[in-house]
């Protein structure tokens, strides 16, 4: 089975997943096959969901009785620990809005709820919006109901994501005071377009419990701007694709449209959202009638084709190899480049030496001692170096060539110049 076979064969079984039939595949797959197929599948965190609907076509037979029972046992296993995590989470959150707090679910638990299984769509964490002035009493309420912070040394107040975990439990949340890392160059300025999410929120009920969450205009904005970020660093998968196509499926009618194309035409991301909800009606089942998907965005005439090709590459985070991580240091500072007024083609010398602002995420010093900028620049290519001896998958050429055609990529989608 070559990739391109591989890739169509994971598509058809999401396809499947999401109509709720099975696949009837009856060709010849060897076991080797079919572990490659599974293998891509996990990349993109999309198992449960593609084992639930190939486990019964004929082509599954060449399988040994062990490799399935291990398979069965991995999704029976991932299954049972995200039933848990909702389980703990919904708890943990009428503890937080019976205290007058009001915290935004984002992405996570509201995109789950979509699918017949929501649980077959498995999620990290949950990502929870919290407004500034409560983001204290939401912290010690989580530290009192068995949270615990992920990096004790992370300075909450300055932060804008605080990463907790359930001592005991299998929960993870993402504590967030803005969205987007207010930090970064290259798409800093997104939080700008959620300024009134708080007033625009509307209630949800999931698990027999009443959760905030954005308004459906709002939302799918974020998820289509998540992916958008994500494509900045080193990529997104399929299974974002699914959120947001599902998403606008089920809440089109409530979605204004126009007003998503203009936020998203804000910052150069038009034609990369329409390339998804290109990819949404080509594989995996995105209604343009039933979503209400207006003439304006078809009018964009956006091919998906290669960004699909991108993102099966990239995996769930972009973080299918090293190798492919790394070169976000090339889109990245591309991107930067571009908003500044400068060619991004020139951007691979700045990805090996960047400037201050960006190093100082990672060199704290470097707040107070600016001057020490070379040294940082010598440390951070050190360690660079003994992390490409020590890891498989890492290679500073391959990063530059993955960077350079995803630099190119995002010039076919007019998201630089």
């Amino acid at each position: 089975m070559d990739k391109h076979t591989r890739n169509e064969k994971m598509l058809e079984a999401v396809r499947c997943f999401l109509d709720g039939r099975k696949v009837e595949w009856d060709e010849e797959i060897t076991e080797e096959e079919w572990g490659e197929f599974f293998s891509l599948c996990m990349h993109h965190q999309i198992l449960p969901m593609a084992y639930e609907e190939v486990y019964t076509c004929p082509a599954f037979g060449s399988m040994s009785p062990d490799r399935v029972r291990f398979l069965k046992s991995q999704v029976i296993r991932q299954v049972m620990i995200q039933s848990r995590k909702t389980e703990e989470f919904l708890q943990l959150y009428e503890k937080l809005t019976a205290e007058g707090l009001t915290p935004v679910v984002v992405k996570g638990i509201v995109c789950r709820n979509l699918y017949r299984e929501p649980d077959y769509r498995c999620s990290g964490d949950e990502d929870v919006l919290i407004p500034v002035e409560q983001f204290e009493k939401c912290h010690e309420l989580f530290l009192n109901n068995a949270m615990k912070r992920a990096d004790p040394a992370m300075d909450i107040l300055e932060e804008g994501e605080v990463p907790y975990y359930r001592e005991g439990g299998a929960l993870h949340i993402e504590l967030h005071k803005e969205l987007f890392s207010s930090e970064s160059e290259a798409y800093g300025e997104l939080n700008g377009l959620f300024a009134d999410v708080f007033e625009r929120k509307i209630r949800l009920r999931i698990g027999g419990v009443d959760i905030y969450t954005m308004c459906h205009t709002d939302h799918l904005l974020y998820l289509i701007l998540h992916a958008f970020k994500h494509f900045l660093h080193s990529g997104f998968g399929i299974r974002q694709v699914c959120d947001i196509a599902v998403y606008a499926d089920t809440y089109g009618k409530e979605i204004d449209w126009d007003y998503v194309l203009e936020k998203c035409r804000s910052i150069h991301a038009d034609v990369f959202a329409a390339s998804l909800f290109d990819i949404g009606e080509k594989h995996l089942g995105f209604d343009r009638e039933r979503a209400c998907y207006p003439r304006r965005w078809q009018e964009l005439g956006a091919d998906g084709d290669e960004l699909l090709e991108d993102l099966l590459a990239g995996g769930v985070f972009g973080d299918s190899s090293m190798s492919r991580k790394h070169s976000s240091n090339i889109t990245l500072q591309a991107v930067t480049a571009d908003k500044n007024g400068r060619k991004a083609g020139g951007s691979i010398l700045q990805s090996v030496f960047p400037d201050i602002k960006y190093m100082q995420r990672s060199y704290a010093y470097l707040k107070e001692y600016p001057f020490l900028l070379p040294a940082a620049w010598i440390a951070r290519i050190g360690k660079y170096v003994k992390e490409t001896r020590r890891m498989e998958g890492n290679d500073a050429r391959e990063s530059i060539d993955i960077g350079n055609k995803r630099v190119d990529l995002m010039k076919k989608y007019k998201i630089i110049q």
